[in-house]
């Protein structure tokens, strides 16, 4: 047992899952606009709805706080993964990491595994591992969503963007050969997204104004 955690991809590992799931959004409309973002809106631990639900109380509040929200939200992406490069951790290491980090923030170990939807944390794990899809994807998440105001959408639609553009700027991910880490993280990213695109059909999902 003591080989399990003093073995540096297990802990990397563990920091990963552990670190991504921190509800920063959660905390930060709690402390400073004593609101329970899990309560209201989508029930969502993301920016998106920080900025939903704060704003009803305090529409400057809800930007700052979003904008706080989304960016530490990315940094769980980023940081473990910088880490782990800097201890010379092989490239199939450096995308456990970064699907984990996903998995925590969509399953946080402090919400009952229950979580936001890892746009923003997978994002940041894009930023690290393959900025030029990352910048793709950040394209068509700008584009989409100043076009159609929906958060859902242009969420997916980037992601989709980021993901494709991958095969093309990436064909072998880096030395890895094999696409399945961006693949997992497009999968929990799209499941999270389910009762949003079950919203979209129905036509109840609303714009973010």
């Amino acid at each position: 047992m003591a080989e399990f955690f003093t073995n540096g991809n297990i802990v990397f590992y563990l920091i990963a899952y552990l670190l991504g799931g921190v509800p920063f959004g959660l905390l930060l409309a709690k402390f400073f606009a004593d609101v329970n973002i899990t309560e209201s809106g989508s029930g969502s631990i993301g920016a998106t709805n920080v900025l939903r639900v704060v704003k009803e109380k305090n529409p400057q509040l809800a930007k700052k706080l979003g904008i706080i929200t989304v960016t530490l939200d990315a940094l769980k992406g980023v940081v473990v993964i910088l880490a782990a490069m800097m201890m010379g951790f092989d490239e199939s290491v450096l995308w456990t990491i970064g699907v984990l980090s996903v998995i925590g923030h969509c399953f946080s170990p402090y919400l009952w595994f229950e979580g936001g939807k890892g746009v923003a944390t997978g994002l940041g794990v894009l930023v690290a591992l393959t900025p030029l899809s990352a910048v793709a994807g950040i394209l068509v998440w700008l584009i989409v969503g100043k076009t159609l105001k929906i958060s859902s959408v242009s969420s997916l639609t980037g992601l989709i963007g980021a993901v494709i553009s991958s095969f093309f700027i990436y064909p072998d991910l880096n030395g890895l050969e094999t696409h399945t880490p961006i693949i997992l993280l497009g999968f929990f990213i799209f499941y999270k997204h389910i009762p949003n695109i079950v919203r979209l059909v129905k036509g109840q999902e609303k714009a973010v104004v």
